[in-house]
């Protein structure tokens, strides 16, 4: 049973989201990504930033908890969501955008390299990918939930074999710096 397969973990952790969305993430994505492009959200968790970029995009969320949703659709019943782990993103389906906010935190750096690679295959030609991630260089459990923080030149030298970078900034979400997309 998967950290966030719990009811009870599903709830806290959106009460503790509450407030926090990636409405900055978004306006970097549109500045790439055509509006009516097909999205792929992985890790959508609560659908937050889902239903922001469902105002713009045909929107896929997914996510590796069927409590995450099942949650969502209660509210949402014809979103498109698949069932999905952000390493192996077994799907056949093929996106031109593929979206993560600070999702890839919980993979290990060689989880990290299958995701990426499994994504290029999935992105449609001049597809666009857009992640956050905690800037970093340690790695912490809790409650056996994987922290990864990832220094900055190791996550540019993990994308540029499977993507071309077509931007890379730092944001501030809990301190200056700390994250980066």
């Amino acid at each position: 049973m998967g950290y966030y397969d719990d009811p009870k973990i599903v709830g806290d952790y959106i009460d503790m989201a509450a407030g926090y969305d990636g409405r900055e993430l978004v306006a970097a994505l549109i500045k790439f990504l055509p509006a009516g492009s097909a999205v792929l959200e992985l890790g959508m968790g609560p659908g937050v930033d889902l239903d922001l970029l469902s105002q713009r995009y045909q929107v896929t969320g997914s996510d590796a908890s069927q409590v995450f949703l099942d949650r969502y659709r209660e509210g949402n019943q014809a979103a498109d969501l698949l069932l999905l782990d952000a390493e192996t993103i077994q799907t056949d389906r093929r996106f031109a955008g593929i979206y993560s906010n600070k999702v890839r935190h919980h993979m290990s750096p060689e989880q990290l390299e299958a995701s990426f690679l499994r994504q290029h295959a999935i992105l449609l030609p001049q597809g666009i990918a857009l992640h956050s991630f905690c800037l970093g260089d340690k790695e912490e459990f809790m409650h056996g939930l994987r922290f990864q923080y990832y220094p900055e030149d190791l996550l540019l030298s993990m994308v540029a074999p499977h993507f071309r970078i077509l931007g890379s900034i730092r944001y501030a979400e809990f301190e200056a710096n700390d994250s980066r997309i």
